[in-house]
């Protein structure tokens, strides 16, 4: 059996999928962006906001509730490779690369839940 400390350790040690994923509803293709040094975390926290119905992108949520969490999918966007050889600003990367995909897929309005910038 392992101790605390070695578990800790083990933990700390785990490297996780870093990067941009999309909530994207099938009936409408409306997109939600979203980034993360840990996207499986992060999608389990959407998914749980939005069951409990506290999800902070009001018209997600509305979709959410309405059509059923049948009708949306998770989809990673892009990742962040971990670098074994160099410092990296991990977090920094991630939110590059989000700030592309917003620019690139422009998830507001009626094509998606993200709120606009402010300018």
């Amino acid at each position: 059996m392992k101790t605390k400390n070695e578990l800790k350790q083990e933990y700390k040690q785990m490297r996780f999928s870093m990067g941009v994923f999309q909530i994207r509803n099938t009936v409408s293709n409306k997109i939600f962006i979203d980034s993360s040094a840990n996207i499986n975390a992060k999608k389990n926290r959407h998914t749980l906001q939005l069951d409990l119905g506290s999800h902070p992108a009001t018209a997600l949520q509305n979709d959410w509730k309405e059509l059923g969490a049948g009708k949306f999918v998770f989809e990673t966007l892009g990742e962040v490779e971990h670098n074994e050889t160099e410092t990296v600003d991990y977090d920094k990367e991630i939110k590059l690369l989000e700030a592309m995909y917003l620019e690139d897929l422009q998830p507001y309005d009626e094509k998606g839940y993200n709120k606009r910038p402010k300018q």
